[in-house]
């Protein structure tokens, strides 16, 4: 409708010229939201352990939720591909906040996005995965381990497919604050950060003391959102691309963690 790309453009243009006022209020609403999911979290389990509900329909239903999650998530990262050609709506207001942002946003403050952007690198994260996975393996955890392995292991293979299929340029800059050479979408630091540090969150809600549980969360969804955001700030990805980053991450994430958790209830119900 010809009045609706204006419009679009328009709102997009405005969040771009406030960017840095909406991230903070992004950062502040999810961290504490995870704080408070995951207080809720641990409240429902300690009503549940004194309960003697099979655990049957509680594994079924988070089984049966993370599949229409995963189904959720495929269809969004489909839409928002089929909305990005030349002269599209969505690569019109994609284009609008990245012109804004480079813009009106401070070169101190893109400064400090280009070294928080390395929180998501592969050289970081690679590392970390090893000692992890050596952490668990030596503590008995092979399980955790394999599953850990694989979820970071799974999201290295499925992005570079999925940037190869789409084949999306990078939107323009001149900061040189952070250049990078393969396709833009989807967004494989975000895809990677919220794969990595979610994984971590969950091997933290497995294995570490309940006092560190809603730390952990709010740290996690702390650099989850700061590492997406920073691409955009950065210009080295659209907003649409850390949307189908995190999407498909997300996606992955709970393939993962869903497929360890009924592999744990398998072997509990054995033991019985």
């Amino acid at each position: 409708m010809p009045m609706e790309a204006p419009a679009l453009v328009l709102l997009a243009r405005q969040l771009g010229e406030h960017s840095l006022a909406w991230f903070a209020g992004v950062l502040a609403v999810s961290v504490l939201g995870a704080g408070m999911a995951c207080r809720a979290l641990k409240r429902r389990r300690i009503r549940r352990s004194s309960s003697e509900e099979p655990d049957e329909p509680r594994l079924a239903a988070g089984l049966a939720i993370g599949f229409l999650s995963i189904l959720g998530a495929a269809s969004l990262v489909a839409y928002l591909a089929s909305k990005l050609g030349d002269g599209r709506l969505l690569g019109l207001a994609d284009q609008a906040l990245a012109d804004a942002v480079g813009d009106h946003v401070p070169w101190a403050a893109l400064v400090a996005f280009s070294w928080l952007t390395h929180l998501g690198d592969a050289e970081l994260l690679a590392p970390v995965c090893f000692v992890v996975a050596l952490l668990l393996w030596r503590r008995a955890h092979h399980g955790l381990a394999l599953g850990w392995v694989m979820a970071l292991g799974g999201i290295v293979l499925l992005n570079p497919a999925l940037k190869r299929i789409f084949a999306r340029a990078r939107p323009l800059h001149d900061h040189g604050l952070a250049l990078e050479t393969s396709f833009s979408f989807p967004s494989g630091h975000s895809a990677g950060a919220i794969v990595s540090y979610g994984m971590l969150l969950y091997l933290a809600l497995r294995l570490l003391p309940a006092r560190w549980h809603v730390p952990t969360a709010m740290a996690a969804a702390a650099a989850i959102v700061t590492i997406a955001s920073s691409r955009v700030f950065l210009q080295v990805h659209f907003a649409s691309d850390v949307a189908a980053g995190l999407l498909t991450g997300l996606a992955w994430l709970l393939v993962c963690v869903g497929s360890l958790e009924y592999a744990r209830h398998r072997k509990r119900r054995a033991a019985r």
